[in-house]
């Protein structure tokens, strides 16, 4: 068994506490639901102000910067 990243592992806490994992998992998936929709209506706006080419460039460019900043801090403390 693989656990994932932090919100995982929130959930299975959240769940162990409350002792009803059903209306944990409710809560989970409504909070992700409403979450990508944002994503989705926020990413369709900024497609509309942004060309493509642009914005696909930009966020190749600022996903390099956040890998090598992150890797950088990992190997040097």
């Amino acid at each position: 068994m693989e656990l994932g990243d932090k919100t995982q592992l929130a959930s299975i806490i959240l769940a162990a506490e409350l002792k009803n994992p059903l209306i944990v998992l409710g809560g989970i998936m409504l909070a992700f639901s409403i979450v990508t929709g944002i994503g989705v209506i926020l990413g369709a706006k900024l497609l509309r102000l942004i060309p493509e080419k642009y914005l696909k460039t930009r966020t190749s460019l600022l996903f390099m910067f956040f890998g090598f900043y992150f890797s950088l801090t990992a190997i040097t403390g």
